[in-house]
């Protein structure tokens, strides 16, 4: 069982700080997508496209930013696989060891 007063939950400042850093990444990605596929895919003018880009980008940020918010939210409030104690990792490790040996020296 896990001890749950023994771990702090990220705050609801870093989960908004975490999604908004993400979304700039994302939405880049989604203004160039965009960008490519509206400019290969029809006859728009390359104004056009850019509006067309920068539009999809805006609604992607700020829908996606909310999604995230949430989601991030939510998780912060499961503890499964959050935290590895230092004995499960060491027997994992040992596991691991021992298993390469029965190999060894089988072979």
């Amino acid at each position: 069982m896990v001890n749950r007063n023994r771990f702090k939950k990220d705050s609801p400042t870093r989960s908004i700080l975490k999604a908004i850093s993400w979304r700039f990444i994302a939405s880049g990605a989604t203004f160039i997508i965009s960008f490519l596929v509206v400019r290969y895919s029809t006859n728009k003018t390359d104004s056009q496209v850019l509006q067309y880009a920068t539009a999809i980008a805006s609604v992607d940020v700020v829908v996606k930013l909310v999604l995230y918010y949430f989601h991030e939210r939510l998780w912060t409030n499961i503890y499964w696989g959050k935290y590895w104690s230092r004995r499960a990792w060491r027997k994992k490790y040992r596991k691991m060891h021992e298993m390469r040996e029965t190999k060894q020296s089988n072979e």
